[in-house]
C-alpha cells in the first residue's frame, strides 16, 4: 500500500481555469445522463412490475421487478473488467465513448418494448437482458469519468473535481424522478398504459448530446504520457488482479469502502422510496416530489465532501459516515414512518397484529415461476396483509394449530377476510397514507439525512480510488472493487431488503442488510485503509 500512499508535492497541470471547467462539466453531464437511464427502472419498477411480471402473484412480481433492477448490477463487474482493460489500453476517451452509447440504446429500447399481455414470457426475458447491457456500460463508465477527471485535476483539488463526478448519480436519479412526474402529468390516468414508456424513448436525446459532447473531448494527462513512454499495459487485468500486492489492495477498497458505500446511496436514494411507496402506503407522485426536494437540498454535499477530503484526508470522511450509517438507519427510518404515515404508526402501536400460526402451515411468498398456490390459512393471511401493506410479526404455534390474527385484543380464528378488515379499520390502520397528514417538512429532513450520509462515503470515493493505484492499470483495478461493491453490495438491497420485509412482516427488518454491510465496512476500513490524499497520479 505504502508504494502508492507517498505524499508527494502538488503537481503542476497545463490547464487554464476554462479547460478544466470544461473537463469536469463534459465529464459529468455525460455521467449524469448515463445515471439517468440507469435509474428510469428504479424509478418505475411498481409500474414495471404489472407490465412484465403480470403473470405471477403481486408480491412475486414486485420482487421479480427489483430482481431485474437488480440484474443490471449482476453485470457491472464484468463491464468493468471488459471496458477497464480497454480504458488501459487504449485510452480514456474512446473507453466511455462506447460505454454511453450502449447505454442509451439500450434504454431507447426498453421504451419500444413490448409488455407481457402482448408477448407472453419474452418480454421479462428481454427486459432482462436490456438491464444486463445497461449494467455491462455503466460497469465501464464510472471508472472511466473519474480517472478522467482525477487525471486533469492539480493535486491539491483532486478530490473538489470528482466530487463533481460523485454528484451525477445523484443528479441523473433527479432528473429520472422529474422526467417520470412531467410524464405522468402528461399521460394522466394513461400512465401505466402508455406513459410509462415516455422516459426511457426521452434517452435517444440525451445520448445525441452526450456524445456530442464526449467527441469533443481530449485524452488524460497522465494517460498520454503513459503511452508517450511506452508503459501502456499489455494486460491489465493480470497485473491487477494476478499480482498479491495490487489484488490486496483491491480487496481493501471493496470491503472497506465500496459495499459500505454502496449500501448508503442506495438507502438514501431508493430503498427510501420503495419504503414510502410500498411499506408506508404514501401516494407515488407526493413521495417522488419529496424525494426531489431532498436530492436538490443534498446534492452539493457530494462536493462538499470531495473539497473537504483535500483538506483533511478521504480517510476521516469515508468512515465517519459508515459510522453514522450503522447507529443512525433503525431510529431515521422509524421517524420516517411516524411523520409519513402517522396513522399506520400509531396503530401498530396501539394494536399491533400478530400472526400466530404452525410454521409448517407457512410458506415464504414468493412464487418464481407463477405455479405455486398460496392457500392454507396461513398464507392466505399473510397474503392478504402483505397485499395491504400492513406490519405484523409472526409467532409460532404448537403442530396441528390452525391460524389465529391478533390485532390489538381483537383476535381472529382461521382466514376470514371480512373480520380482518373489520378489526384493522377498527384499530385505525389506513388503506394509504393520507397525503394531508404527512408532516413533508420533517420526512425530506430525514431523508436529507440519509443523502447526507450517503455523501460523506460517495463524495470523497473517487479521488480515494483513483489514488489508491498505478496509471497503468488504474482504469480497470479501481472498477472492478467499485462496480462489486456497487453492483452487487448496493444493487441487491432493495432486492433483500424487500423480501427480508416480506418474509417477517416487520417493516424495519429489511434495514438489516445495509446495517450489516456498514458495520463490516467501518471496521475494515479503520484497520486496513490508508491515507491517500497527495499522492501523485503519475506513478506508474
Amino acid at each position: 500500500m505504502s508504494d502508492y500512499v507517498e505524499q508527494q508535492p502538488v503537481r503542476a497541470t497545463a490547464n487554464t481555469g476554462r479547460e478544466e471547467r470544461k473537463i469536469i462539466f463534459a465529464s459529468s453531464l455525460g455521467t449524469v445522463f448515463e445515471w439517468y437511464d440507469f435509474f428510469l427502472y428504479g424509478a418505475l419498477a411498481a409500474v414495471i412490475s404489472k407490465q412484465f411480471f403480470a403473470g405471477v402473484n403481486d408480491t412475486t412480481a414486485f420482487i421479480f421487478a427489483l430482481m431485474a433492477f437488480a440484474a443490471g448490477f449482476l453485470v457491472r463487474p464484468f463491464g468493468a473488467l471488459v471496458f477497464g482493460r480497454l480504458g488501459d489500453m487504449i485510452g480514456r476517451k474512446y473507453t466511455f465513448l462506447m460505454t454511453i452509447i450502449l447505454m442509451g440504446l439500450s434504454t431507447f429500447a426498453v421504451g419500444l418494448l413490448p409488455t407481457y399481455t402482448s408477448i407472453g414470457i419474452a418480454a421479462p426475458i428481454i427486459l432482462v437482458l436490456l438491464r444486463m447491457l445497461q449494467g455491462l456500460a455503466l460497469g465501464g463508465e464510472y471508472g472511466g469519468a473519474a480517472t478522467y477527471v482525477a487525471e486533469h485535476a492539480p493535486t491539491g483539488k483532486r478530490g473538489s473535481y470528482t466530487g463533481w463526478i460523485q454528484s451525477t448519480a445523484t443528479l441523473g436519479l433527479l432528473l429520472s424522478l422529474l422526467v417520470v412526474l412531467a410524464s405522468r402529468y402528461i399521460s394522466g390516468d394513461q400512465f401505466e398504459v402508455w406513459g410509462w414508456r415516455l422516459p426511457f424513448l426521452l434517452s435517444i436525446f440525451l445520448l445525441a448530446i452526450s456524445t456530442w459532447i464526449r467527441l469533443s473531448m481530449h485524452e488524460s494527462p497522465a494517460f498520454v504520457k503513459m503511452k508517450s513512454e511506452g508503459k501502456v499495459s499489455r494486460s491489465p487485468i493480470r497485473e491487477s488482479f494476478g499480482s498479491w500486492q495490487n489484488l490486496k489492495i483491491v480487496l481493501i477498497a471493496l470491503f472497506s469502502i465500496n459495499a459500505g458505500q454502496a449500501v448508503t446511496f442506495y438507502t438514501a436514494q431508493f430503498y427510501v422510496l420503495f419504503f414510502m411507496t410500498q411499506m408506508l402506503k404514501m401516494d407515488p407522485t407526493q413521495a417522488n416530489t419529496l424525494l426531489i426536494i431532498s436530492v436538490v437540498i443534498g446534492a452539493p454535499f457530494f462536493v462538499l465532501f470531495g473539497w473537504l477530503s483535500d483538506k483533511i484526508g478521504r480517510k476521516p470522511i469515508l468512515m465517519l459516515g459508515l459510522l453514522l450509517a450503522t447507529i443512525c438507519y433503525f431510529p431515521l427510518f422509524k421517524a420516517l414512518s411516524h411523520y409519513a404515515n402517522p396513522q399506520i404508526d400509531a396503530a401498530s402501536r396501539q394494536a399491533p397484529i400478530v400472526v400466530l400460526a404452525d410454521p409448517a402451515s407457512c410458506t415464504f411468498q414468493f412464487d418464481p415461476v407463477g405455479k405455486a398456490r398460496f392457500d392454507s390459512p396461513c398464507d392466505k393471511v399473510k397474503t392478504f396483509l402483505v397485499k395491504q401493506g400492513l406490519p405484523y410479526s409472526a409467532q409460532a404455534a404448537a403442530p396441528g394449530t390452525n391460524v389465529t390474527v391478533s390485532v390489538g385484543e381483537q383476535k381472529i380464528a382461521g382466514y376470514d377476510e371480512a373480520a380482518m378488515r373489520a378489526a384493522i379499520t377498527t384499530a385505525g390502520y389506513p388503506a394509504k397514507a393520507d397525503s394531508a397528514s404527512v408532516n413533508e417538512p420533517m420526512v425530506v429532513l430525514l431523508i436529507v439525512l440519509l443523502i447526507l450520509i450517503a455523501t460523506m462515503t460517495y463524495g470523497p470515493l473517487a479521488a480515494v480510488m483513483v489514488e489508491l493505484f498505478p496509471t497503468r492499470i488504474r482504469y480497470t483495478s479501481m472498477s472492478l472493487p467499485y462496480h462489486i461493491g456497487n453492483g452487487w453490495f448496493g444493487g441487491f438491497l432493495p432486492t433483500v431488503s424487500f423480501a427480508l420485509v416480506v418474509y417477517t412482516g416487520d417493516i424495519f427488518y429489511g434495514l438489516w442488510y445495509p446495517v450489516l454491510v456498514t458495520g463490516v465496512s467501518l471496521v475494515v476500513g479503520l484497520f486496513c485503509l490508508k491515507e491517500t490524499k497527495g499522492v501523485d497520479l503519475d506513478k506508474v
